[in-house]
């Protein structure tokens, strides 16, 4: 599935176009590797999105095309930064 799309589908980006900018600024990474739009991203990839103060980093779980939106959260696993514990980013 396309990085933009799975943004997207998983609700982590709630549009698609925001999704597709985020990437074309360097903003989402797949691993270590900036994603483009269109990259594929599969299950177990480590997605960094750097939106906000601090970096969101999520482990792809399953990969829908379509998904309500009380189960979009079963499509990936927020991971906590070891800096992160307790709430402070160091």
């Amino acid at each position: 599935m396309r990085i933009d799309k799975y943004l997207k589908v998983s609700r982590i980006i709630k549009r698609r176009t925001v999704a597709q900018q985020a990437c074309d600024a360097g903003r989402v990474l797949i691993g270590a590797k900036v994603a483009k739009p269109g990259d594929q991203v599969k299950i177990g990839d480590v997605i960094t999105v750097n939106l906000g103060k601090a970096p969101a980093r999520y482990e792809v779980l399953a990969l829908n095309e379509h998904v309500s939106k009380d189960d979009a959260v079963t499509l990936f696993k927020q991971i906590e930064d070891e800096t992160n514990a307790g709430g402070h980013w160091v």
